[in-house]
């Protein structure tokens, strides 16, 4: 009888979690036709020909959509007959709907910044050929296609933009030009020969044009009115930070951690430090051990290690050698499994997307995982002055940029998206969590050196601790700047002093700071909680604890929540790996 009343469950459970694989489903196809880039970016190429329309009567039509599939969610699914994971689909859809229209009707994003329509201007095209598995002369004839339609966007952007804030609508001034520079000249490169490159440049040409008037609008009457104040304000952050980050946690929590985190990670910078003093300084005796002798013994030994560093045009090339080494390293440790092909590729970022970090990690789309994911490395931009290149080269020294492969790509953000990719549920693979996706790439930095990546250098464990402070500052710079009146000069104090950040890097994460409020929360916020679940796991497991198969188990549910990790990794842990 009881086995009968289980299969009975199970049975029910498996019929709602089709009824809201269905209804999620029909929402998509519905979502898709109305945001057909969002389909692109998704790997859906069904309507690649397609463009938004950016008119205030369709993106009201959005959020009545959002509004309307709210409502009927509950309706049409009975949560309580869900299974666990069903479950947690279900709460996953409901929060990103309940989001979307927080944010739309709070921050107004197609009115107050800029680049929201640079998306649709340059993102538009880059996917159909960075990424997609469709034939060149298929995306050629779509891109075509959707450029006949951008002159409608730059419309739209003229019209709705009302008073962007002066910090965001430099950065739009600044990938605008990059993206003239894509029509002009770029969009050929990245094509390569086609027959069809006569009429791709004659749909360039105009578009081109338009965006040279689009730029004076944007550097001088949009310039004029650019008086919107980028802070959010103590209220909305909290709210934001919650609904965003969906962690479980509190902006004040997330303020107490850092605070107490920050302290901690100086106190280890220095330790590392005192040891490579006389290395790089044989006949200098080492400063005071207090509060200002610890700060110039970490800040001279970083800007000592700091000038290990190749040339400009050597990053990628440089980013490239670390991988064949990283992924021995992670096959020889039993780290984890990694993907099988690897589909991950190393390339100079495009011009019109540099903008303020050295690289990004442009995973394969959820809907369409055969495509190639692409690492993607900035070289400091040609119109830089001497002094400032030489800034960023020392930032990102080679030590560094060991760190920052390893966070980006292996066994980072390129292999935890290509786990997140094979996951069944259609919800996970469309939504992703911020905080997971961020937080397992920091997480991978200090696990990788404590595993044994390095030999024990101790150059790269003071860039790994130099790296993960610049995570637990963006925390702090994130809550000091949208809801106090912290000065840039004061943000900038705290940056080069207290995270021993470089005057360049600084300068770019105020900006930063100003126009995204809460993502640089993500990462410490993710961190923490893989690091906590990692401890939590391997104390309860003792002996038994493999941490190649915990890892496994921790990436094998999809970019979903961090709350829910918990729950789920226990319950994963259980089966063969």
């Amino acid at each position: 009888m009881l086995a009968s009343f289980v299969l009975t469950l199970s049975a029910a459970a498996q019929s709602a979690d089709a009824r809201l694989e269905g209804f999620f489903t029909n929402y998509l196809e519905h979502y898709f036709r109305t945001q057909p880039v969002a389909a692109t970016q998704l790997g859906d190429h069904r309507f690649d020909d397609q463009l938004e329309d950016l008119s205030k009567a369709s993106r009201d039509g959005w959020l009545a959509d959002a509004r309307a599939t709210l409502r009927a969610l509950p309706r049409e699914v009975d949560y309580s007959k869900l299974s666990r994971d069903g479950q947690i689909d279900f709460e996953i859809f409901r929060h990103d709907l309940e989001t979307t229209l927080w944010l739309a009707e709070n921050t107004r994003p197609f009115e107050e910044d800029p680049r929201v329509y640079g998306g649709y201007i340059n993102d538009s095209i880059y996917a159909l050929f960075s990424q997609s598995t469709l034939p060149k002369e298929t995306n050629v004839r779509n891109a075509i296609a959707r450029m006949v339609k951008i002159p409608a966007v730059i419309r739209a952007a003229r019209a709705t933009l009302r008073h962007p804030p002066k910090p965001i609508l430099e950065t739009a001034i600044r990938q605008n030009r990059g993206a003239i520079a894509f029509y002009d000249k770029e969009l050929f490169e990245l094509v390569g020969d086609t027959p069809q490159l006569a009429a791709l440049k004659a749909a360039a040409a105009p578009i081109a044009e338009q965006l040279r008037d689009y730029q004076k609008f944007l550097e001088i009457e949009l310039m004029a009115r650019a008086t919107g104040d980028w802070r959010l304000g103590r209220t909305r952050f909290a709210r934001k930070l919650e609904l965003v980050l969906d962690a479980g946690v509190t902006a004040e929590q997330v303020r107490a951690d850092a605070e107490q985190e920050f302290d901690r990670v100086n106190r280890e910078l220095y330790v590392v430090s005192r040891q490579l003093w006389s290395g790089y300084f044989p006949k200098v005796a080492l400063p005071p051990d207090d509060v200002v002798g610890r700060r110039a013994t970490v800040a001279r030994v970083i800007a000592a290690v700091s000038q290990e560093h190749g040339a400009p045009a050597d990053l990628v090339t440089d980013a490239r050698a670390t991988v064949d080494r990283i992924k021995t390293f992670i096959r020889e440790r039993d780290v984890l499994r990694l993907p099988d092909p690897d589909r991950c590729q190393v390339m100079e970022m495009p011009e019109f997307k540099r903008g303020n970090s050295l690289a990004y990690m442009e995973s394969a789309p959820p809907l369409e995982p055969a495509a190639v994911s692409i690492y993607a490395v900035s070289p400091p931009p040609a119109d830089w002055s001497e002094q400032r290149v030489r800034s960023f080269l020392e930032e990102y020294n080679r030590h560094l940029l060991q760190v920052l492969t390893i966070h980006e790509a292996y066994p980072g953000h390129y292999v935890q998206l290509e786990y997140a990719n094979r996951t069944k549920s259609l919800i996970r693979r469309v939504f992703q969590s911020g905080p997971f996706v961020e937080g397992w790439a920091v997480y991978t930095e200090q696990m990788m050196l404590d595993e044994g990546y390095g030999a024990g250098d101790l150059r790269l464990r003071l860039m790994q601790l130099k790296f993960y402070l610049r995570a637990v500052a963006n925390a702090l710079l994130d809550q000091r700047m949208h809801c106090t009146q912290i000065s840039d000069d004061e943000a900038l104090k705290f940056l080069i002093e207290g995270a021993f950040q470089s005057e360049g890097e600084a300068r770019l994460k105020i900006i930063r700071a100003k126009q995204s409020s809460t993502q640089l929360s993500t990462y410490f916020v993710g961190r923490m909680a893989h690091y906590r679940l990692r401890q939590q796991i391997e104390r309860e497991l003792g002996d038994r604890f493999e941490l190649g198969r915990y890892h496994e188990a921790v990436i094998s549910h999809g970019s979903i929540p961090t709350k829910y990790l918990p729950e789920l990794v226990r319950a994963r842990l259980q089966a063969p790996r």
